[in-house]
């Protein structure tokens, strides 16, 4: 019997009506209970008088409440509680005990196996649907609260898969390394959260000239990420209006005035730009508020290539300066962002730049690439499972 609609879903989670399954072998239970029900529009009311049949007729109505005679024959009443009690499908479903007796050790084996509650038949009517609706809200509740989780969940793992896929496309972005010819290089990046804020490329100019940069964003994210990547297209289409990228002081100025903090959301990003050329022998080189890149030589001689600037998006109209210096035969830089340096050590102290030079000219001429092994150092340094900053560092070898 069903004398009640049951309300339609609306807005995001399922809007569920009360349904109230009663279980009981005698008839006239189950009618006086449905007249009892019979005025509260709200409510649905399913019987079922054969209580070999409970349990798969439970598992169709979905109830949001069960009441459950005790004394029936071939199945007793605290058996079939049992039974919802480990069914996937009613578990959880809010179960009042009716019974004839009221008997302390009865009650307390009914809450023993499983019950919510317990009423001596038949109980007053205002007092049953007090009962019903006290216990239905709960279970409702819980029905939402699960649905709200698994969207989540969904949610999330959309997102995730979205995350990746944008994480990959990034990667994707990088440059081969170039295992030959005049100049070679090497890279390694990890970055700090899903989507970091670094990024990095290098190509030929033309002939003669070979371009190389590293930039860092100032947060990590989505939104970083992709100021980062759009940065990055500009320099490695050389899309930029107006601008030589030859000279490091234009390509730092231009930059400047097209990413602006005010337009790309107040994040602002730091790069170091420099230009090698091939006929000369000289690299000329420019920092944006960032740290500087590492040159050493074959006779392990270490000069920091920086020039003192404001980073990218913050004032426009400003004039970026550059330097110049030769490159000797042999010799090595090492393009970074501050994630390589700045590491925390347990005991509070930075681990430093200075640090770093001391390892890199340690690790020169051993077999395998000292920037994984740079990474894997600081990372087991830090005593945590992801650096707090993005890990970028690359490799130019001049020959």
């Amino acid at each position: 019997m069903n004398n009640g609609k049951e309300k339609q879903p609306e807005k995001d989670l399922t809007v569920h009506g009360i349904r109230v399954f009663l279980v009981d072998d005698q008839l006239m239970v189950g009618e006086t209970v449905r007249r009892m029900l019979a005025g509260e529009d709200d409510i649905s009311f399913f019987f079922c008088q054969d209580p070999t049949a409970a349990i798969k007729m439970a598992t169709e109505v979905s109830p949001t409440v069960i009441l459950q005679d005790l004394v029936m024959p071939e199945v007793d009443g605290l058996t079939l509680v049992k039974f919802y009690r480990v069914h996937p499908k009613l578990k959880d479903v809010p179960l009042i005990v009716l019974s004839s007796k009221e008997e302390a050790i009865t009650k307390a084996e009914a809450f023993r196996v499983g019950a919510n509650d317990y009423l001596v038949k038949l109980p007053d009517k205002i007092e049953l649907i007090a009962r019903i609706r006290y216990h239905s809200k709960g279970y409702i509740n819980l029905l939402q609260k699960n649905e709200a989780y698994d969207a989540l969940l969904k949610s999330q793992q959309a997102l995730a898969a979205q995350l990746a896929s944008a994480a990959n496309h990034v990667l994707s972005l990088l440059p081969p390394p170039i295992k030959n010819g005049p100049i070679m290089t090497d890279w390694y990046y990890i970055p700090s959260a899903q989507l970091g804020g670094d990024t990095f490329g290098y190509h030929w100019i033309d002939k003669e000239h070979f371009a190389v940069y590293l930039l860092d964003v100032c947060d990590h994210g989505v939104v970083p990420a992709l100021l980062s990547v759009s940065a990055l297209n500009d320099l490695r289409t050389q899309t930029l209006p107006d601008t030589d990228f030859r000279s490091p002081e234009m390509v730092l100025k231009t930059l400047n005035e097209t990413f602006q903090m005010e337009k790309h959301n107040n994040l602002y990003f730091t790069i170091w730009y420099g230009v090698y050329n091939i006929k000369t022998r000289k690299l000329r080189y420019g920092c944006a508020g960032h740290p500087p890149a590492l040159l050493i030589t074959r006779d392990n001689d270490i000069k920091e290539l920086f020039t003192e600037n404001m980073f990218i998006g913050g004032i426009p109209g400003i004039e970026y300066r550059c330097a110049e210096t030769d490159v000797p035969l042999d010799c090595t830089l090492y393009v970074l962002s501050d994630g390589c340096y700045e590491i925390t050590r347990g005991d509070g102290t930075i681990w430093g730049l200075n640090s770093l030079k001391t390892f890199l000219l340690s690790e020169r001429g051993r077999p395998g690439s000292e920037l994984e092994g740079l990474y894997r150092f600081v990372h087991e340094m830090s005593g945590k499972e992801t650096l707090d900053d993005d890990f970028s560092i690359v490799k130019i070898t001049f020959n």
